[in-house]
């Protein structure tokens, strides 16, 4: 489990929420007080529920599952690139396109795109083309890049969300929910916590808290990663050695049963001699055959 401190949520400033005015009043649970007109988050509340986030994907990681990063605003950007690239996860951080989730298919369809035009681009195909043509073909790359470069490598339906602030990714909450795909998310007093089912209570502007979180959230991955990796080489062993078991039995039932051929081939069958009448049989024997003659006179 990862660590987790009060001390360190408030290093970071995560304790920090918005203006009285801008505040949603089903994060009244989550609040600690009121300081100069803004809302002060309960950090030890933050403790749990970061706890039990980490503890939920980190789950996820153990169990081969994938968990798209989302954080599109200038601040969570660049954090949320390299957090989801330490844990080979994919990621939306320019702009989360509308039917991301509920229009896979046709995302789909635009990174097979992106994927022709960088095969064309390998093989020498530029060079048969006009410059024009090239240059049409470099700036539709570019946007694509620009787009997908995250999810290029998703071929199916995240496992789970992991979003930094849902009120400006509302689109992507939405899409997650309607297709039941479970959500881990920062939740600052100007958002409703009941729209994810993993609220983590906490400033969601400050780049230094965000880039502590995200750090967080990906040493979870890490270690879930790290337990699957473990699993799998515990079970290959497993079955390695039944395997070997296996192996060992099947020889020596051969070796028993080329044992009995053996001393099948070992042992001579001698005939068995017809025995002998015993003289007083052959008295009888000669006796009947004289009485016979007898009458037959």
């Amino acid at each position: 489990m990862v660590d987790i401190s009060i001390k360190d949520l408030l290093e970071m400033g995560l304790y920090f929420g918005h203006q009285s005015k801008q505040f949603d009043p089903r994060m009244t649970p989550y609040i600690f007080g009121k300081r100069s007109g803004i809302y002060i988050i309960d950090l030890e509340k933050t403790v749990e529920k970061l706890k039990e986030a980490c503890q939920f994907i980190k789950a996820l990681a153990a169990e081969g599952k994938k968990i798209l990063f989302v954080g599109t605003k200038k601040q969570a950007r660049e954090a949320v690139i390299s957090a989801a690239k330490r844990c080979s996860m994919p990621y939306a951080s320019c702009r989360w396109l509308g039917g991301t989730l509920t229009n896979w298919e046709t995302i789909r369809s635009r990174i097979g795109r992106l994927e022709e035009i960088e095969n064309l681009e390998k093989s020498g195909h530029f060079s048969l083309i006009t410059k024009k043509e090239v240059s049409l073909l470099l700036k539709e790359k570019n946007r694509l890049l620009h787009n997908l470069e995250g999810i290029r490598e998703m071929r199916e339906y995240p496992d789970a969300l992991l979003i930094i602030d849902i009120k400006r990714e509302a689109n992507a909450v939405r899409e997650a929910k309607k297709l039941n795909i479970p959500i881990a998310a920062v939740v600052d007093t100007n958002s409703n916590p009941e729209e994810v089912d993993y609220p983590v209570p906490a400033n969601d502007d400050g780049i230094k808290g965000i880039n502590f979180l995200l750090e967080k959230f990906s040493e979870s991955i890490l270690e879930g990663l790290k337990e699957r990796k473990i699993a799998a080489e515990a079970q290959g062993k497993k079955e390695k050695k039944e395997k070997e078991e296996k192996e060992e039995k099947a020889e020596k039932e051969e070796e028993k049963k080329e044992e009995k051929k053996e001393e099948k081939k070992e042992i001579p069958v001698v005939p068995r001699k017809k025995p002998k009448p015993r003289p007083r049989i052959r008295a009888k024997v000669r006796e009947k055959e004289a009485k016979k003659e007898k009458k037959e006179i």
